[in-house]
């Protein structure tokens, strides 16, 4: 079996056996990894807390059959403080569920890996108190998890004929925008306020997203367009989705 040496971000984890865990870590070079950690749930032990969802770790680990070996594991960034807040742990969760669903073994993505790693360090700063909405950043992350998996969406103009689509419509089958001409006539129409927020979450910095002050009802009809367009050309819907406050 071979050794080597990956950085990467704990996806999920879940019980093997009476003292083991299977983890999922998305790595820098290697894609999703699966990998078990021996021992890791006996008290002191060499693992600690460092297997962790959320964590950025540096492991080294053995090439398996079918699962890999953790035999180190070094922290780099815990987010503890994103585990120990409820709302942010329920985005973080939604993030990493994403991530689990369209990453691949074997198949490395430098995009996908920052797209998480700068989605869970957003979190991270975002403060109880300070009027920053954890749900926005959510929702920027989706659409470009979306768009780093080959379904970027049309949001600039008419995904059908490429003409201006202020006043259109969204459809998910089309990928996007579609003007008047080229929607279906039964409808409804787009809330001009609605497509400004999906342009700034496909597009505006972390931290201007997060202080957006958009109205509750505008936020709600993004979200729900964003996590449709996600479970539409990407499978089943994310179940940690639901649990995040709007």
């Amino acid at each position: 079996m071979a050794l080597y040496r990956e950085q990467g971000i704990v996806l999920r984890t879940y019980k093997l056996g009476e003292t083991d865990r299977i983890v999922h870590v998305l790595t820098q070079g290697r894609g999703k990894v699966r990998a078990v950690a021996k021992g890791v749930r006996k008290p002191g032990s060499r693992f600690g807390g460092r297997l962790e969802p959320f964590s950025h770790v540096d492991l080294q680990l053995y090439e398996g059959r079918s699962l890999d070996i953790v035999t180190q594991a070094e922290l780099i960034t815990p987010f503890d403080e994103v585990r120990a807040e409820w709302v942010l742990s329920a985005c973080a969760s939604t993030m990493a569920e994403g991530v689990d669903r369209v990453a691949q073994e074997e198949e490395r993505s430098t995009r996908l890996f920052l797209l998480l790693l700068d989605g869970l360090r957003t979190l991270a700063r975002l403060q109880p108190g300070t009027g920053a909405n954890p749900a926005a950043v959510l929702d920027g992350f989706l659409f470009r998890l979306a768009s780093v998996s080959g379904y970027h969406p049309y949001l600039d103009a008419c995904a059908s004929c490429g003409e201006p689509a202020e006043g259109g419509i969204f459809h998910l089958e089309a990928g996007g925008l579609l003007c008047r001409t080229c929607a279906p006539s039964d409808v409804q129409l787009l809330d001009p306020a609605v497509l400004v927020l999906l342009r700034a979450l496909a597009g505006d910095d972390w931290d201007s997203l997060a202080l957006r002050g958009d109205d509750s009802r505008v936020r709600r009809a993004a979200g729900a367009i964003v996590s449709s367009f996600f479970t539409y050309h990407l499978g089943k819907p994310l179940k940690a989705w639901d649990a995040v406050p709007r």
